[in-house]
């Protein structure tokens, strides 16, 4: 070795190195095309590689060639620093160079004791494996000599120490709890000039690491996946760092993700520089590594990975297993998601093919759980059916909205809704409005196309009301309207059957419930069918009481006619003609509470009768026969059709039987009785009316006659 004193370093001159030694150059290394010129005794007295190399060599002085030395020029120049016993820096950013240097030139305790590949493993062990940080930077310096690092075991040893870390509290490491260093009270708090703020540092999450890993490469950054999925890492935690790792070199994810982009940790202090990666090899690289998983988060994930995958044009193996992945849980994908643009030379907007071999991809996983169920498992009620209908519900909605693309094909219309069986759906409407959808937007579709798409819903599955829309839809084919309207009529007298039984069961609580009970389940379980129910119910008990109140008024007539038949036979002598006139006339005299009397508007015809204005009150006459009553409020007239049947010629007791009919055909019973000696009358009417929403309805006016 030459004498240390006289070696004072290295300067460079133009594109070569020279060494301060005083002593002429004999042996030249070139690495990388810059050129060292050094001296024999202190190389081969600690470089094994070297020392073979002047053996072979018979000339005084010599150049020799590196090739592909690890680190370059920078990492041979602290490797011949540390021959000629120079100072040398070693940092995680160089120590995994300086390693596979040394090992490039053999630099082995065999050729002196601590010797330079030594040291560095003891640097690597003892500041490198202990902290995070400084793992992160060895692994990213680490790319350029991947092969030989592997072959000193430093990157299986980096990737192991990050793993265990993460599974360990990360305060108990160097980063990021290290960040504050001597800052840090015994307490925990962190001090300000050495005074402690009494604030704490903020605990770790779960992701606190995600950020980190990022900025290794493609290969590092799949072999710390595997290496973390070995520890026992939970496949939750994984699938969020891939996800991490993948929005931020794929851009396109972002599109699709509805703001999941994830947090982003400042690692200034890392001073690390995003990782060159090909997008192509990171997305088959990621779908290899992904756990199985299932969930909406993660089902979007995947169905953005697609999108992108049919932009990069991966290997159709990938694509492949992204699709099956999708189609394991298809039933918690959105719509939004499902809707993937056709990227290829297709005529469609949408790529139709690619839900549908998803859907397929959903079905064979269905079956498979379907097989391990028990045979006698009802297939509407077994734990597949759910998914299988969320699936159906989803798909209709996706038909409906790519229906109004004008290139898309009935076949594949037909190919989308046939993949799943005919139990996924309860319902045919969502079905119906799809197809309907399609029809507006391909008006040209012969009637035999549209009559084919159609036999695709079952009509006994179709609502009430998107049966109602389908009998007048003239975008349907005349014999597709046909048939709904069969259908229809068949369900409406199933439902009225159905619920004239369930109303008869009622009134009978005694009777055991049959065929009744079995046909109410049926209609009420059928969507729509409930509300027909709801209002004959309401129907039947209007009915009732109408029924109830006819029977009283009939008694109360009956009861009227034999009181007027027994008064008639005992003053047949006194009767006068004075109280029955042929033509009387009257006047009204609204009472205080015609107030809260409701009126009904009707035009009925008033024969034989005139009305004559008074100081605002209104003056009738009319024949004794028939008298025509007309009651005037604000807003509101009432015109009814007043027919004497009997009265009592005496005026004390006079009692007058009215039966009023006007043209909303209802009929009452009025009863006027005397009052002040006759000379007035109290009337009550009360008219049974029947509104346009079939619902019957009582309205009652009371009115103050006076014999004019």
């Amino acid at each position: 070795m030459a004498p240390a004193g006289k070696v004072t370093g290295f300067r460079k001159e133009g594109n070569g190195w020279f060494c301060n030694a005083g002593l002429p150059s004999d042996i030249t290394v070139v690495v990388d095309g810059i050129k060292f010129h050094l001296h024999k005794f202190p190389l081969v007295s600690r470089c094994g590689k070297i020392a073979r190399i002047c053996e072979e060599s018979s000339e005084k002085a010599f150049v020799t060639v590196f090739e592909e030395f690890p680190g370059g020029p920078d990492t041979f120049l602290i490797a011949v620093k540390f021959c000629y016993g120079l100072r040398m820096e070693l940092t995680p950013r160089n120590i995994v160079m300086v390693c596979c240097a040394a090992d490039y030139l053999q630099m082995t305790d065999e050729y002196g004791e601590d010797n330079l590949l030594s040291k560095s493993e003891n640097f690597f062990h003892k500041n490198v494996l202990h902290n995070w940080k400084d793992c992160i930077l060895a692994l990213q310096s680490s790319d350029p000599v991947i092969a030989r690092a592997e072959k000193l075991q430093i990157i299986s040893k980096c990737l192991s120490a990050l793993s265990m870390m993460v599974c360990t509290d990360p305060s108990l490491f160097g980063w990021p709890m290290m960040m504050y260093g001597s800052l840090q009270s015994p307490g925990g708090s962190i001090l300000w000039n050495g005074i402690n703020t009494g604030a704490r540092i903020r605990s770790a999450e779960s992701d606190w690491w995600f950020e980190d890993i990022s900025y290794l490469s493609v290969g590092l950054f799949e072999r710390l996946i595997n290496t973390m999925e070995t520890r026992g890492i939970r496949p939750e935690i994984l699938v969020g760092a891939i996800m991490y790792y993948a929005r931020k070199y794929l851009p396109g994810l972002g599109r699709w993700q509805s703001g999941q982009s994830g947090k982003t940790r400042t690692v200034a202090s890392f001073s690390l520089t995003p990782a060159v990666v090909d997008q192509k090899v990171l997305l088959e690289t990621i779908e290899k590594i992904l756990p199985e998983k299932k969930g909406k988060s993660f089902c979007r994930f995947l169905l953005g990975l697609l999108r992108v995958a049919l932009i990069l044009g991966v290997s159709q193996t990938c694509k492949d297993s992204l699709e099956r992945r999708i189609g394991m849980q298809l039933e918690v994908a959105t719509l939004d998601s499902l809707l993937i643009p056709a990227y290829s030379d297709s005529d469609t907007l949408y790529n139709v093919d690619c839900v549908e071999r998803i859907i397929h991809h959903f079905m064979s996983s269905e079956s498979r759980i379907t097989s391990f169920s028990p045979s006698s498992l009802d297939p509407e009620t077994s734990p597949s059916s759910e998914p299988l209908r969320k699936v159906a519900k989803l798909i209709d909605n996706y038909i409906a909205e790519v229906a109004s693309d004008i290139n898309l094909k009935p076949r594949k219309i037909r190919s989308l809704a046939v993949a799943l069986p005919e139990s996924s759906r309860p319902l045919h409407d969502g079905l119906y409005r799809a197809l309907d959808i399609y029809f507006k937007a391909h008006p040209w579709l012969s009637e035999k196309e549209k009559e084919e798409l159609c036999n695709i819903i079952d009509y006994q599955k179709l609502s009430i009301d998107a049966c109602a829309h389908a009998s007048q839809n003239a975008r349907l084919p005349l014999r597709v309207v046909l048939q709904v309207l069969f259908f229809e009529q068949m369900q409406l007298r199933t439902a009225l059957a159905g619920c004239l039984h369930v109303l008869d069961t009622e009134s009978a609580p005694a009777a055991p419930m049959t065929f009744a009970s079995d046909m109410a389940g049926q209609i009420v379980q059928r969507d729509g069918w409930i509300t027909v129910v709801r209002e004959n119910q309401v129907l039947k008990g209007d009915m009732e009481n109408m029924r109830s109140r006819v029977g009283e008024l009939e008694e109360e007539f009956s009861k009227i006619k034999q009181e007027m038949k027994k008064v008639t036979k005992s003053h047949s002598s006194l009767s006068s003609p004075r109280l029955v006139p042929r033509k009387i006339g009257c006047k009204l005299i609204p009472r205080s509470s015609d107030a809260q009397t409701d009126t009904v508007d009707s035009t009925g015809p008033t024969p034989r009768a005139s009305v004559e204005h008074a100081q605002g009150v209104l003056i009738l006459k009319g024949s004794a026969k028939r008298i025509t009553v007309l009651y005037h409020r604000i807003g509101f007239k009432l015109y009814g059709k007043w027919n004497a049947i009997s009265s009592h010629p005496d005026g004390k007791r006079s009692i007058l039987l009215l039966k009023i009919s006007d043209h909303l055909k209802g009929e009452s019973i009025g009863l006027i009785e005397p009052q002040d000696n006759g000379k007035s009358y109290s009337a009550l009417k009360s008219n049974t009316l029947q509104s346009k929403s079939g619902l019957v309805e009582k309205r009652y006016t009371r009115f103050r006659m006076e014999l004019s």
